[in-house]
């Protein structure tokens, strides 16, 4: 039987994740330490602080490898390969309104799925901490599982 202390504490373990916007690594520093703290008191909770791991270690893979992909774009971009602006010697800048860079709409679209990326994330994160406030498991979509 899951008593209210253990669904405190797993609920916990995955809101703690969003302590990352007061202090850096906070959203695998928190999950840890309630995690090690609370794992042998209850299957419940030690599944729970696997899936909150798991899933913030799978999100900065996603991140990592959405980073190697984008910041060649920008390099490119940056490098003047397609001329979205023309230098001509210091004397003038053209900006090319009408004719962008396609880096530029490949940059745009990754960063477009960086933001829908984070904001799936949040949902995630209260869908999880909502189930562990309930009783229930709760599985995260497109999660690695490192932490077994």
């Amino acid at each position: 039987m899951i008593d209210k202390n253990q669904k405190n504490i797993a609920t916990f373990i995955h809101l703690s994740t969003f302590s990352r916007f007061f202090f850096p690594l906070g959203n695998f520093i928190g999950p840890i330490v309630l995690w090690v703290a609370n794992k042998d008191k209850s299957d419940f909770i030690d599944a729970h602080g696997k899936q909150a791991l798991n899933f913030q270690i799978s999100i900065l893979l996603y991140a990592i490898v959405l980073g190697m992909i984008t910041i060649p774009f920008f390099i490119f971009n940056l490098l003047d390969g397609f001329q979205f602006i023309n230098m001509d010697a210091f004397n003038s800048i053209h900006i090319s309104l009408t004719k962008p860079s396609p880096l530029l709409y490949i940059s745009g679209g990754l960063g477009f799925v960086a933001v829908v990326g984070f904001i799936l994330e949040l949902v995630f994160i209260v869908k999880a901490s909502l189930a562990a406030k309930e009783g229930l498991y709760y599985h995260y979509p497109l999660t690695i599982n490192f932490i077994k």
